[in-house]
């Protein structure tokens, strides 16, 4: 079974910085997508940045220059480091796996106050 916890939400001004993490564990293999996807209320769900097994990297028009993603492959780790951010960046981030099916955390919020 595989699972995913996310850390590193919080409260920050604008113009602040937060950097999440997301470790996965369980029957993972070596080719796979993870990801962060945010959902701020009132609106869908939104990819932020994905990065696959091998580093390649798909980032938000949005987020882009701002936030990076980073991951460590034998630890099944994500990170997302999020700078310069502002008000609209505000919603629940969810880390996502992806390996022929899609695997999500629970979420965490961050809240991004003018």
């Amino acid at each position: 079974q595989v699972q995913l916890v996310e850390s590193g939400g919080g409260l920050v001004q604008a113009g602040g910085s937060l950097r999440l993490s997301c470790a996965a564990s369980g029957v993972i293999p070596r080719l796979n997508t993870m990801g962060w996807y945010r959902q701020a209320p009132g609106k869908q769900r939104e990819l932020v940045a994905s990065i696959t097994s091998f580093g390649t990297t798909n980032y938000a028009r949005s987020v882009k220059g701002r936030f990076t993603i980073s991951r460590d492959n034998a630890k099944n780790t994500v990170w997302l480091q999020m700078n310069s951010l502002n008000p609209e960046d505000t919603a629940v981030y969810y880390c996502n796996l992806n390996f022929n099916s899609d695997f999500w955390g629970k979420g965490t919020l961050v809240t991004v106050s003018s």
